[in-house]
């Protein structure tokens, strides 16, 4: 049985972001809000909660993850990363949006696509998930809640709880969100591709 934490979305109750984070640092898996739906998270060192994670959405082993970032001062330690994408990043994150990019020898090789050796960077405009990962101090392994046989991301937190209480160790809710997965940018070949349409707009990186 799951814990469920009701958390305010524009002030985030300080006492509960700390038993989160603690419930993360334990080898938790946790569901939170972003601002393109509800997603799971882990820390980014643990083999088992990924494996988790990946029975929950009954992902394969060509599957981007996502390493979600308080700020772009990560980015230059886990992804490689040229001037012209930066700027392209910088001057759209916060946002609903995951870029794909090279990988660093930091990132844990189960978490990069085996073939391309690339991971995702995001930063998401959501006070929660930003106040979870500055408490971590840390990036955070993070894949979108898209259950199997669905197309968007799981929206509605009372749903969520009703299907996976058993499967995780935490989820917050923070409010009624929106349905779209984050738009996919990838840099990995120098241009800005669009991979997957989604919340964010793709007019700057055209």
């Amino acid at each position: 049985m799951s814990q469920f934490f009701y958390v305010h979305p524009e002030n985030p109750q300080t006492r509960l972001i700390s038993q989160a984070v603690a419930i993360i640092r334990n080898g938790g898996v946790v569901i939170y809000p972003t601002d393109s739906g509800y997603a799971l998270g882990c820390l980014l060192e643990n083999k088992g909660a990924m494996e988790r994670i990946c029975r929950i959405r009954r992902l394969d082993d060509n599957h981007n993850f996502t390493l979600l970032c308080r700020d772009l001062s990560e980015l230059s330690l886990y992804a490689r990363v040229d001037n012209t994408a930066f700027r392209l990043i910088r001057n759209n994150t916060p946002g609903p949006y995951t870029f794909i990019l090279k990988a660093t020898k930091e990132v844990p090789r189960r978490l990069m696509n085996p073939k391309r050796k690339t991971i995702g960077i995001r930063v998401p405009d959501n006070q929660i998930a930003l106040d979870l990962l500055e408490a971590l101090g840390e990036p955070m392994m993070s894949t979108t809640l898209i259950l199997p046989g669905q197309t968007s991301a799981e929206s509605d937190p009372d749903t969520i709880r009703d299907q996976l209480e058993h499967a995780v160790d935490l989820i917050i809710h923070g409010g009624y969100l929106g349905e779209q997965p984050t738009t996919v940018i990838d840099f990995t070949d120098g241009d800005a591709n669009v991979v997957r349409l989604g919340a964010g707009d793709v007019t700057p990186f055209e």
